[in-house]
């Protein structure tokens, strides 16, 4: 089993492995009742400031990305450069660079998609990090400019209410194969949807949660409310496990909710 885990050395953490465990034990201010387990062994586990990543050697994209986001994080002046930059944790079969992009938006009608959004770390110095395409697919526009960044900015406002938010996001490849990144020099698959999971934890062990799919055709003016989901549904299509620290009957019943109040209450504008 190939396990590689990439971590800032600004962020403090604990890993704690044993020969009897299967699952590493990694302890990280991203996570929340634990990471998503699953995906192939030979996947990299980075872990920055901003965020925490698992790549894919495969589709050369995450297969989840998760980042807690408070005040101090979201809080800033605007940040509009973008410059772009092939993952310097990764080797280079392991990863796209800027140049691979090239022709994408004119072909495909894709943008450089930020899985953990840029706007989102305007408190960080090393904001730029989140251009790291690590941290990007080629997401549609219509779905990246629309519910997709209406979702982000819902997000940003819950923050400013309660103090503290989790969020977990990631590609699925139900269908994908067809799309190639035109001028991309190495092998990749493109993701045929998206997934979104945010959380508020009460500190009491019953987490507040809303889950979000969004098929990589979605039209700009759709209605985010119009694709929440569950937990479980989510689990089904990317084969991930949530929340596993949880005790069962907790997770069951977070997972199994489609959680409608919360999420018309905070998701809906």
């Amino acid at each position: 089993m190939k396990l590689k885990i990439l971590l800032s050395l600004s962020l403090i953490f604990t890993v704690f492995t044993t020969a009897a465990a299967a699952t590493p034990e990694i302890h990280c201010k991203h996570f929340i009742y634990g990471y998503p387990l699953g995906g192939p062994d030979s996947n990299d586990l980075i872990i920055r400031d901003l965020y925490a990543l698992s790549s894919n050697d495969t589709t050369k994209f995450a297969d989840w990305v998760a980042y807690r986001l408070d005040s101090a994080a979201i809080t800033g002046k605007s940040i509009k450069k973008r410059k772009w930059k092939a993952d310097p944790w990764l080797e280079e079969n392991e990863t796209l660079e800027p140049d691979d992009y090239k022709k994408a938006n004119k072909k495909l009608k894709t943008d450089r998609g930020h899985q953990a959004p840029l706007a989102s770390f305007k408190g960080y110095r090393n904001f730029y990090e989140a251009n790291y395409l690590s941290n990007i697919t080629p997401q549609k526009a219509a779905l990246n400019q629309g519910p997709w960044k209406k979702l982000e900015e819902a997000v940003r406002r819950l923050v400013k209410e309660v103090g503290e938010v989790y969020v977990m996001t990631g590609p699925i490849y139900n269908d994908a194969g067809s799309l190639k990144l035109p001028e991309a020099d190495e092998t990749h698959i493109i993701p045929s949807a998206y997934w979104k999971i945010i959380v508020i934890d009460n500190k009491q062990h019953k987490p507040y949660v809303v889950a979000y799919i969004f098929d990589q055709n979605t039209p700009r003016r759709d209605k985010v409310m119009k694709h929440l989901t569950t937990v479980d549904e989510v689990e089904n299509q990317t084969g991930f496990d949530f929340f596993r620290l949880l005790d069962d009957k907790t997770e069951d019943i977070i997972e199994n909710k489609k959680n409608s109040a919360l999420a018309k209450k905070y998701f809906n504008k």
